[in-house]
């Protein structure tokens, strides 16, 4: 179908629903003079948003905060779209055997037959346009024979992004007409939505991520990550290592193959942990659904994380001031934190320190006079972030999404085990990574992430020096001028020779020192 066609297709639904809607709405025993009532009192109006706040009194003023809202904090609207589109998939009807099968040849570019030795063509999951199919491999790929196939339906991506076209061509229009949807950025934020929608459906992207975090986690005995298997992902198809499991939240099935739940409630809390704040690339909208439990002879009682195409990632800045933040709010530092504040950009240049520092204590301390099982790292760390909010200040949307992803898993580990010490947990992880942050550990990080800048800078360095002599020499007038410049040659060259045998020193030391520990 024609894009255009197609665009004014759905806007004709659109329309035509939202007629019915109103006809709905209207009284029973005189629907056409409330409409035509409706009709006239917004046209008599002079500004639409207000007309709309008279006529709909509850739903204007509601829905114009909304808007505002999400124009100011995006990262709510990314949230809110994927609890959406996951409370639906249960709605979504699988394709049938024969056309799963059809799907899944053409994704892949040739029969079934010539790569698996068995296919399950009933989904053994379904969701929203995707599927996903059990199968076992005519020959083994890194040792694995069985497989599962993620499937996205062709069909149903197009018309998602017909609809995306339609909803970015009505922001366009209503840009050009509404100086309110210019306010509100419209045609960002369809965009936006389009971008994030896509995302979700990228399986290239899925398998990249998947892949990245098997690495971070490799030979991690607390979680099992999928392997993925490259030479079968295609746009449509993502492949990878079948792992037989249970959802984190089936506490009879856990019981039932004798897995520990106090453990593993310490190592979702642990693993969401690291996965944020050491690593920097995290889930970005995890739930329960997406926490699963192995119950594999090998892996049994190992974490699983699932669906891995919405990802988020924190930059090094913001992961160091998460890490060294969250420490100082633990051990009640709240000047310290203050300062952070501040020195990060989170609020006016003009803020006081002490007034951020007295807000952050009023917030905080309630959380340290409750009782140890009843306190909650997820919610310290809401007020870690958002205290800024009363100065006009605001931290990255990234932050704000991985303090809410470490919310969710600490409520799925106190579903697990209402004992579990969530507070003491998080703590001592963020302690640790603060602790690498700055020990020789941190210290060779940060070397090898300026390695890069200064092997552009070092091949310069004869050359400035050389520039810096021809500007003294040129100042230089007279000759005790002149020999006060080549003292101070001197000087500089026995000050770098010293420097460049203490490096030298220094670095033998680490090096040895790095080689026994890892003995």
């Amino acid at each position: 179908m024609p894009p255009l066609f197609r665009r004014l297709l759905l806007l004709f639904h659109a329309l035509r629903y939202g007629a019915r809607l109103l006809w709905l709405a209207a009284p029973a025993d005189h629907k056409l003079h409330w409409i035509i009532g409706l009709a006239g009192r917004l046209h008599a109006a002079g500004r639409g948003g207000q007309s709309l706040n008279r006529v709909l009194p509850a739903l204007g003023p509601l829905a114009g905060r909304f808007a505002q809202t999400l124009a100011e904090r995006p990262e709510l609207a990314s949230g809110t779209l994927h609890d959406a589109i996951d409370a639906i998939d249960h709605m979504e009807a699988p394709l049938p055997p024969h056309e799963s099968e059809q799907a899944l040849a053409r994704a892949f570019g040739r029969p079934l037959a010539t790569l698996f030795s068995a296919v399950d063509l009933v989904p053994v999951r379904g969701g929203f346009a995707e599927q996903t199919h059990l199968a076992r491999l005519v020959a083994p790929v890194n040792g694995h024979y069985e497989v599962a196939i993620k499937l996205v339906r062709a069909d149903q991506l197009q018309q998602i992004g017909d609809e995306l076209a339609l909803l970015r061509w009505v922001a366009r229009w209503l840009e050009n007409l509404s100086g309110t949807a210019r306010r509100l950025h419209l045609r960002a934020q369809a965009q936006s939505f389009t971008d994030d929608i896509l995302r979700r459906f990228d399986l290239r992207a899925e398998a990249a991520n998947l892949s990245q975090t098997g690495h971070h986690f490799d030979g991690d005995a607390r979680i099992v990550v999928p392997d993925v298997i490259w030479d079968l992902c295609t746009t449509y198809t993502l492949t990878m290592q079948r792992v037989s499991t249970l959802p984190a939240s089936d506490l009879a099935g856990l019981h039932a193959h004798h897995i520990k739940l106090a453990p593993l409630a310490a190592h979702i809390v642990e693993v969401v942990t690291e996965q944020a704040f050491e690593h920097g690339f995290f889930h970005a909208t995890l739930d329960a659904r997406r926490v699963r439990v192995s119950i594999g002879p090998d892996t049994l009682g190992r974490l699983v994380l699932a669906e891995f195409s919405i990802m988020s990632s924190l930059s090094t800045d913001e992961r160091e001031f998460f890490v060294h933040g969250a420490t100082a709010l633990f051990d009640q530092d709240y000047a310290r934190l203050a300062e952070m504040h501040r020195d990060a950009g989170h609020v006016p240049h003009d803020t006081r320190a002490e007034v951020l520092e007295a807000e952050l204590r009023t917030r905080a301390e309630a959380h340290f006079a409750a009782e140890p099982e009843d306190r909650s790292a997820g919610s310290l760390f809401h007020h870690l972030l958002h205290a800024v909010q009363p100065f006009e200040g605001a931290v990255p949307a990234r932050l704000a999404t991985a303090q809410r992803s470490f919310q969710q898993a600490e409520m799925l580990a106190r579903a697990l085990h209402p004992g579990v010490d969530t507070w003491n947990i998080t703590r001592g992880v963020l302690a640790d990574i603060a602790r690498r942050d700055i020990d020789h550990r941190g210290w060779i990080k940060r070397i090898a992430r300026e390695l890069p800048h200064l092997a552009h800078m070092l091949p310069r360095m004869p050359q400035l020096a050389v520039r810096y002599l021809q500007q003294e020499h040129d100042r230089a007038r007279t000759p005790q001028q002149n020999a006060r410049l080549v003292a101070e040659i001197g000087r500089e060259y026995r000050r770098t020779r010293v420097l460049l045998w203490a490096c030298a020193v220094c670095g033998g030391a680490l090096g040895a020192g790095t080689v026994l520990l890892m003995w």
